[in-house]
């Protein structure tokens, strides 16, 4: 296993992240079973957990709080922050000091530790000042409670406002970004990641699978049930039949030979290519089961060379979206029809 140090915090982190989403109701529901999987990682050299309070509704981040007991010195501990836990509770979501105050109590609770490495906002929050998350944070880090804090799929120009802010006020500063990121899905490439080594933030990717489409199990005209797995949580996104789909299932055949060309598996090319970026800390594996988690790890010791590189780009080249990279966040510049579209009477 590879480390590198995460932004300027100087804490050393395994270039592989073990994410723990799939631990609890939504993924694998037998705890002994995950608790099993997350020791294995760190037995294996990973010494970084990804989780957050929003997955499984809590269940994960308990799930993890078993795992790391007696290890909890040797892990750096992420979470998140944003998510409503329960529909319809007002001013139990977001990124208002309110709310953070609070949920990081519970967080902390359920992790059953006394401080988390690296407590991120999971997504941008427009109703609530930066300034106010920042100064929330700040306040949270000079409590001993957390160590370091970071952003979530934040567009460039909302970083380069959180700097600003943090410079302007004193504030501690986002020391880190967790963007989608694959083979299929490159956009970041554009603004994100350069504004993160300008910035001088770790980066933490996630969905390197792209949603499963990178796992080799989906391929073009071979049936897909659109009615389980993640399939069924957007078959949109996996219908062959939608010609915007075209695109996406003809570069994972090619993908596939170049895996193949080389004596790998897709996954392990996957995982290996999000890892070569410069900008790039570490990659999350979310594994639900053993096997799983066997396959990751095999794309540790890869690494790739310029050649193949090469054919990746050629396939999908760079800055390019193939695939929607995150269907849970949108900005309001494209959400809401009154920052797209001028007043009937001023067109």
């Amino acid at each position: 296993m590879r480390y590198r140090t995460l932004g300027g915090t100087g804490i050393e982190v395994s270039v592989h992240c073990l994410g723990t989403m799939m631990f609890g109701a939504v993924g694998n529901p037998d705890h002994e079973d995950s608790v099993r999987i997350i020791q294995t990682a760190l037995d294996r050299g990973i010494n970084f957990v990804d989780t957050a309070d929003m997955y499984s509704t809590g269940e994960s981040e308990e799930i993890v709080g078993k795992a790391l007991k007696g290890r909890r010195d040797d892990v750096v501990l992420a979470t998140k922050v944003h998510f409503p836990l329960h529909d319809g509770s007002r001013n139990q979501s977001g990124n208002s000091r309110r709310w953070i105050t609070r949920a990081v109590e519970d967080s902390l609770r359920r992790l059953d530790t006394d401080w988390i490495d690296l407590y991120q906002v999971h997504r941008p929050d427009h109703s609530t000042d930066i300034e106010e998350t920042l100064w929330v944070m700040s306040d949270l880090v000079s409590q001993g409670k957390i160590r370091a804090f970071g952003c979530s799929a934040f567009p460039a120009e909302e970083m380069v406002e959180a700097y600003h802010v943090s410079e302007r006020r004193g504030y501690g500063r986002f020391r880190t970004d967790q963007p989608p990121y694959s083979m299929i899905s490159r956009g970041i490439e554009r603004s994100v990641l350069p504004t993160c080594r300008r910035l001088g933030m770790g980066v933490l990717t996630y969905s390197p699978l792209a949603w499963g489409f990178l796992s080799g199990k989906i391929r073009k005209d071979h049936p897909i049930d659109l009615t389980t797995g993640r399939a069924a949580l957007a078959p949109h996104r996996f219908d062959p039949s939608l010609p915007a789909n075209a695109a996406k299932y003809d570069a994972v055949e090619r993908l596939m030979e170049v895996a193949e060309g080389i004596g790998v598996t897709l996954p392990e090319l996957a995982l290996s290519f999000v890892t070569t970026h410069p900008a790039v800390t570490s990659v999350i594996n979310g594994p639900r089961t053993m096997d799983q988690l066997e396959g990751l790890l095999k794309a540790a010791d890869l690494i790739l060379d310029d050649a193949v590189l090469d054919q990746i780009d050629e396939i999908v080249p760079p800055g390019t979206d193939l695939y929607e990279a995150d269907a849970a966040w949108q900005p309001r510049s494209l959400t809401d029809l009154a920052q797209r579209r001028r007043p009937a009477a001023d067109r």
